[in-house]
């Protein structure tokens, strides 16, 4: 009886040379990404360009999938970088306005490089079939975000329900822009009036003085 093929998890980076040549690989595939997009970028040219074996690459990324959930993981840990250094959360009555400005913030820095946003929407429907620890960490850091810009400490089931929604929502949006169904500028409205709905009722009108 043939064996079934187990998608193999990626390896984890743990000395300072491997989380080196992790970021390498990252920054190539993000250039190269930006260039050919998922399906005419090669897992030869990323390793070349990263200076690394394509052993080495393959044990970091086993797939372009994986590879590409890798790339949106690093733009988001950026983000929550950005957020740490930033004032502290919204007032009350500002709350969905704050979360709207980070979508709409980290979702112009996606779609200023559409070949790339495509491919990492792309390999993040993938990674949903699969699971993995990269696409895990990378949806509870993003959650995080969202999470600090409504002022939420210890968030609750509903609470977390909420950001996944808003995540979701704000996925579509981006997917609307890059097959021309609507502009940069209503992406932004659509933004804003989706946190506004969704968030504003609990996070604002319930705190507002």
């Amino acid at each position: 009886m043939p064996r079934i093929a187990v998608a193999r998890q990626p390896a984890e980076p743990t000395s300072a040379e491997q989380k080196d040549r992790h970021r390498r690989i990252l920054r190539a595939a993000s250039r190269l990404g930006a260039e050919h997009g998922m399906e005419r970028m090669q897992m030869n040219d990323v390793a070349k360009e990263a200076g690394v074996a394509i052993a080495t690459l393959y044990r970091y990324f086993p797939s372009k999938t994986d590879l590409f959930v890798g790339v949106l993981h690093s733009q988001i840990q950026r983000l929550s970088d950005a957020a740490a250094d930033q004032a502290p959360p919204a007032a009350p009555g500002q709350r969905a306005a704050a979360v709207a400005d980070v979508l709409i913030g980290a979702g112009r820095e996606m779609l200023a490089r559409p070949q790339l946003a495509t491919a990492m929407l792309q390999a993040n429907n993938a990674a949903q079939l699969q699971g993995g620890r990269e696409l895990a960490e990378a949806n509870a850091v993003f959650h995080r975000v969202l999470l600090r810009a409504l002022g939420v400490a210890e968030p609750g089931d509903e609470d977390l329900r909420m950001v996944r929604i808003v995540e979701q929502t704000w996925y579509g949006v981006l997917v609307s822009v890059l097959h021309g169904v609507i502009t940069l500028d209503q992406a932004d409205a659509d933004i804003r009036l989706a946190t506004k709905l969704l968030l504003g009722p609990r996070y604002d009108d319930a705190t507002a003085s």
